[in-house]
């Protein structure tokens, strides 16, 4: 029995899409790498949603049948609406996986998680063999940090432990990340919390360094990763 309801169908992206034929560029060129019988990971933003547009035209016009593994409940309504299958990585392994970026260097380094998905992101892009990264020019800077703080997701109760052992690192500034449209702070897709710390170094050891502090989930820090970036 289907739920007899239009907020699925009616669904549209909440944002403006920025530089939108770039990224519809860059989407066909997702579509066209997409087989029957392929487990695709799929991240989070804008330019994924412009991916999945395609892809979805593609499985009508070719019938085929594909699975998808989301990263955030947004993503996974939109695929809901395209008719594009969902899975878990408890039933599948990602063939390969697109995401987006905050900022990428020119050693492929990336700063991901203002959308606050970056733990499933990373999760997947550690799952999946092949991953594509699809950004604009905006989004490649010559050292990261440049534009954005590096996003640290903490497990609520560890939040002033987790800042306090920051501290320790050297950041020029941490802030709890504020929501828009709710009260208080942001709250991840696995429910916590989101510390912004910004700093002027970032070394190849610095994920590490915040990884190992207890209360950290993760961080939206990607450094040498297996990654292709794709420019729209």
């Amino acid at each position: 029995m289907n739920w007899q309801s239009d907020i699925i169908k009616t669904l549209e992206w909440s944002g403006t899409v920025i530089n939108r034929e770039g990224k519809e560029k860059v989407a066909d060129e997702i579509a066209a790498k997409v087989k029957d019988g392929d487990v695709l990971g799929v991240g989070s933003g804008s330019t994924v949603y412009m991916a999945l547009l395609a892809i979805a035209k593609k499985i009508k016009e070719q019938k085929l049948h594909i699975k998808a593994i989301p990263t955030s409940i947004e993503i996974s309504m939109f695929c809901a609406k395209l008719g594009i299958p969902l899975t878990t990585l408890y039933e599948d392994k990602p063939d390969w996986l697109f995401d987006g970026a905050d900022e990428v260097d020119p050693n492929r380094n990336l700063i991901k998680g203002r959308g606050g998905a970056m733990f499933k992101e990373k999760l997947l892009i550690s799952s999946s063999p092949v991953n594509y990264i699809i950004v604009d020019d905006s989004k490649l800077v010559d050292k990261l940090g440049t534009n954005f703080p590096i996003p640290i997701e903490v497990f609520p109760a560890a939040l002033l432990h987790v800042e306090n052992e920051l501290r320790k690192l050297g950041p020029e500034s941490i802030a709890l990340r504020p929501a828009k449209g709710k009260d208080g702070s942001v709250i991840t897709e696995n429910g916590n919390l989101i510390l912004d710390a910004r700093f002027h170094d970032i070394g190849n050891d610095l994920e590490l360094k915040i990884k190992s502090i207890t209360g950290v989930i993760d961080s939206g820090l990607f450094i040498n990763y297996d990654v292709k970036i794709l420019v729209a």
